[in-house]
């Protein structure tokens, strides 16, 4: 029934998607043509004409017996077939003269745009839709692993983590020592805690964001009377587990939404992005151009691009935060560019090719994120969503300067998690815009 449901479905959504075309195309005549009485009728004629020969293109080419949930190839060939026949039906209703009287270059430009048109919008979403549904089931994996952690603080305990992380089954947050003297060190990659008693491991429970279960390792370091005191799963109940709260629809329009408005901002931004480039090439030389290797979805870096606004040697001694308006190692046009935000315009190129959102979490260097981690592990929580060009806490929290702000913007991160939706994203959007023009800095 379901999968019967799912098909219907599938067919309306083709149909309708294949009539916004023709709608589209026929409005294209309509502006080009000599106003005609009666365009209203030829509207809908044209539209019940395209939904009756789209269902016949659809059960011809045998595309309503194999719509598939991924975008292939074949699926394509099926697609492109459908409105080819489609357009054969569409052509003999406009030759009859019943969508009005067009002269054969008018009724050819017609039916081309309709392909154009037809073929695009049903495309270009089931291409979306697909990689959202990969994007999903990527992060489905990286969210749903077991958080777990390891007894022991030596050798035999970290060969143990690094087997259970490659396993793809568990995210080991780190290994626990009944030493206390072990606290915070660091062996290769994982934090030792001290856990001394049931206290002590409901505290790191809150601290890691929620523990499934403690793993040993099979030579055990510990009598057997310590291990039994934590063996079998960790009651993760109450303990907060933050998961991507927006739907599969939320997340096609959310995407759509970001595709669209950064490829017209690009466009229409050109002669601003071109007074930037001009303003930091003359005030300070190439690279006009500053690309920062950042932390993105799933845990994958990307290179945020953005407007040089600060000397080329600004991080000559390592990574230093911004420390504001005042922050000795901006040029002229920097600081003009900082307290308007336009240095950050590239960043639409960052959104059109997917690396961010325009609403997010702000993403962060493996640097500041290591040290993120140390106090609060659940900053691996973020990897399920894009970052953004602006963020909910960056709204409130203002620009992080400290390490302190830093953990309270994951907090606020978090929280964006858990409610995010369209309405909340476009809520931020709008409170980010008014910000921006009523001159508040970040």
């Amino acid at each position: 029934m379901d999968k019967r449901f799912s098909l219907k479905g599938s067919l309306l959504q083709y149909i309708l998607l294949s009539c916004i075309g023709t709608f589209f195309s026929i409005l294209l005549l309509r502006w080009i043509s000599v106003p005609e009485y009666g365009f209203t009728r030829h509207m809908l004629i044209a539209m019940a004409s395209a939904a009756v020969f789209t269902l016949i293109g659809l059960l011809i080419s045998g595309s309503s017996r194999h719509i598939r949930e991924d975008a292939s190839f074949w699926n394509f060939r099926r697609i492109a077939a459908t409105v080819m026949i489609k357009e054969v039906g569409m052509l003999a209703v406009m030759l009859s003269g019943w969508i009005g009287h067009h002269s054969a270059v008018h009724i050819l430009l017609g039916i081309f745009s309709d392909i154009v048109f037809s073929i695009a919008l049903i495309i270009y979403p089931s291409i979306i839709a697909a990689r959202i549904r990969k994007e999903s089931k990527d992060m489905h994996s990286i969210s749903d692993r077991i958080n777990a952690l390891v007894y022991g603080d030596g050798e035999e305990a970290a060969d143990m983590a690094e087997s259970a992380e490659l396993s793809g089954r568990y995210e080991v947050l780190g290994l626990i020592s009944r030493d206390p003297d072990m606290n915070g060190k660091i062996l290769r990659e994982y934090v030792i805690y001290y856990v001394g008693s049931e206290q002590d491991l409901e505290a790191l429970q809150w601290r890691l964001g929620g523990i499934d279960c403690i793993l040993f390792p099979k030579g055990g370091q510990s009598d057997k009377s310590e291990a039994n005191m934590w063996r079998g799963p960790v009651s993760s109940e109450n303990i907060p587990q933050p998961k991507d709260s927006m739907s599969l629809t939320g997340k096609f329009i959310k995407r759509a939404f970001d595709i669209t408005l950064s490829g017209l901002l690009l466009i229409v931004f050109s002669p601003l992005f071109l007074i930037c480039a001009l303003a930091v090439l003359i005030d300070d030389g190439r690279p006009v151009i500053y690309k920062q290797e950042r932390i993105g979805r799933g845990g994958k870096p990307f290179y945020i691009y953005k407007f040089r606004s600060m000397r080329k040697d600004a991080e000559a001694a390592g990574p230093v935060l911004y420390s504001g308006i005042t922050d000795p190692r901006l040029t002229r046009s920097g600081s003009f560019m900082r307290q308007h935000h336009l240095d950050e315009l590239p960043q639409l190129w960052n959104v059109f090719r997917g690396d961010m959102s325009f609403i997010g979490y702000r993403p962060e260097r493996q640097f500041y994120i290591d040290r993120i981690m140390a106090d609060n592990p659940r900053y691996r929580f973020l990897y399920q969503i894009r970052p953004g060009v602006t963020s909910y806490a960056t709204l409130y929290n203002g620009y992080t300067d400290t390490k302190e702000k830093m953990l309270t913007r994951l907090d606020m991160d978090l929280y964006y998690l858990r409610n995010h939706s369209v309405w909340f994203d476009l809520r931020i959007l709008g409170l980010t815009f008014l910000s921006i023009v009523g001159g508040k800095k970040f």
